[in-house]
């Protein structure tokens, strides 16, 4: 038992981060097992798993040395081809989904799902994967594969198996996640990414990560311009404080050098920590007069405000579509530098399945028990229509490359983005579950449901010339209605109505989406 006493550290909302990887609940009835001899090294299973419970591991002769004897590992390819490298799962922590099954495109699995009680033993490999030491990621961030060799500093959440939302998040994370400030909307997102005393955000080996908070439901993009804005202006005053010092005399030349450089590279985003913790090493190191300690002590004080931030607003459809798309339009014409994640399940999730303008016509959800009568809102195109915000449509299970550079690009924009990610969700009843989560994603392009797009002003700033707007996404080629058949929301309409009715239905659907096509085909051929 604890005493009271233990929480006072917390009485004021706030929790550790990372207790999510206490709970091993160990409810998966099949978990995936690695087969060394199949796997073709591509990091894809990482990169899908909703819960970051698979991830790459390398090796040095000495800790494979040191290794369990069922701790099977096979030679690392280039660029890493002086490590061993291994997949390994922490079982008590998957959800049995099986999306990673599912992607493995080696031609004969690497992955299979096995009962759970079958691996116990995988407990104790993932206890000794977490104590090997420290590799520098021997690829890039740019490419899919070397993202996964990033800590993700989101894992273990309570998603749903197989949960559409979470994949988006955790890679943000593994990209940004050291110097991220999430304003997070009430919703699914809060259930599995704040329920108190479970936060499956964490920290990486040096001890930073994202920091998190959940306002209302309402609110949160005008909670994440106000957290901007409030860094915002002490940076400034820290800024002026560095500005003072560095134009102060007799000033060690190191150190003056050192506030110089962080002057002029304050505002660059990547290797943001490492400018500013450079700064701190050298304010710390060196032997000031009185009045320039005075100065040292100021900046040392909003130290915290060195580092140049990347704000995260993030929340699902209900917020973004509906109740707080007031807030949110705000935010996209206030032109900060703010990052805006919209999770499109096109529905309410977290509240039961409630329709919302971001469901799609046709589609069965409480307060349209008999189908949306009208299409969906494209919020992405109403984005664009500012011409100074950066906008993406992305969907993961078709593109993994294309989300990646979606991601990278907004964050790169020095102005406001938004990217809308697709995400399937329990509530669209998938045949054959959600297992098929990225396979739904892929099919979903495929058919013409969703389409892959990016409005990049940064190409205007090249040359005012060239098309902003880049239709990502091939012609659709399978057929639209099949797609909506293998979902419970479209096809419960047979339950209401006539097959012929029904058919009816689904013909406005497809013609909607044909419209929606168009006008994308239209912006990218614009000069």
């Amino acid at each position: 038992s604890l005493p009271v006493s233990s929480f006072m550290d917390y009485v004021d909302g706030s929790m550790p981060q990372g207790t999510a990887r206490f709970e091993k609940r160990g409810i998966a009835v099949n978990v995936p097992k690695w087969i060394a001899e199949n796997c073709i090294q591509c990091n894809q299973c990482a990169y899908v798993c909703p819960h970051a419970v698979i991830r790459p591991f390398l090796l040095t002769e000495e800790e494979k040395a040191e290794a369990p004897e069922s701790f099977k590992t096979v030679k690392g390819m280039k660029p890493y081809d002086q490590y061993d490298f291994r997949i390994q799962i922490s079982a008590l922590d998957c959800t049995g989904c099986g999306s990673c099954a599912q992607v493995c495109p080696a031609k004969e699995k690497a992955l299979v799902m096995e009962p759970l009680e079958e691996h116990m033993l995988e407990a104790e490999h993932w206890t000794f994967a977490q104590s090997l030491s420290r590799k520098a990621n021997p690829m890039t961030t740019a490419t899919v594969k070397g993202t996964q060799f990033e800590k993700p500093l989101l894992e273990f959440s309570g998603a749903c198996a197989g949960c559409g939302e979470t994949p988006y998040v955790r890679l943000a994370t593994q990209l940004f996640g050291d110097r991220m400030m999430i304003a997070n909307a009430t919703g699914c997102t809060s259930i599995w990414g704040g329920s108190y005393p479970s936060s499956p955000y964490c920290m990486n080996d040096d001890g930073h990560g994202p920091s998190w908070g959940n306002s209302l439901f309402e609110d949160n993009a005008e909670y994440g311009l106000g957290m901007h804005l409030g860094v915002k202006q002490l940076r400034e005053r820290v800024t002026g404080f560095v500005e003072e010092l560095a134009a102060a005399e007799g000033l060690p030349s190191d150190l003056a050098d050192t506030l110089h450089e962080w002057l002029e590279k304050k505002d660059v985003k990547d290797g943001a920590r490492g400018i500013a913790a450079k700064l701190l090493f050298a304010l710390n190191d060196a032997e000031l007069d009185e009045e320039a300690s005075k100065l040292r002590d100021k900046i040392l004080g909003l130290k915290d405000y060195l580092m140049l931030r990347s704000t995260w607003i993030i929340g699902g459809d209900g917020w973004a579509y509906d109740i707080g798309y007031g807030g949110l339009d705000h935010v996209l014409a206030s032109g900060e530098d703010v990052n805006i994640l919209v999770l499109d399940t096109e529905v309410y999730s977290n509240t039961g399945g409630q329709a919302s303008k971001a469901t799609q016509l046709g589609a069965v959800a409480q307060f349209a028990a008999g189908g949306k009568p009208l299409k969906k809102k494209d919020l992405g195109l109403m984005a664009m229509s500012y011409g100074y915000v950066y906008v993406a449509q992305i969907a993961m299970g078709s593109s993994q490359a294309h989300t990646l550079r979606a991601l990278r690009e907004a964050e790169a924009w020095n102005g406001p983005s938004i990217v809308i990610a697709y995400a399937p969700c329990i509530n669209h009843g998938i045949r054959g579950g959600m297992t098929l989560t990225q396979e739904r994603q892929k099919e979903a392009v495929d058919t013409g449901y969703w389409h892959l797009w990016r409005y990049n002003p940064a190409v205007l700033s090249e040359d005012a010339g060239k098309n902003a707007f880049s239709l990502d996404s091939k012609p659709p080629k399978k057929d639209y209605t099949e797609f909506l058949k293998q979902e419970v929301r479209y096809t419960s309409l047979y339950k209401k109505y006539t097959p012929e009715e029904v058919d009816g239905i689904f013909a406005r659907a497809r013609e909607a989406a044909e419209e929606r096509y168009q006008n994308y085909v239209r912006l990218a051929k614009t000069d």
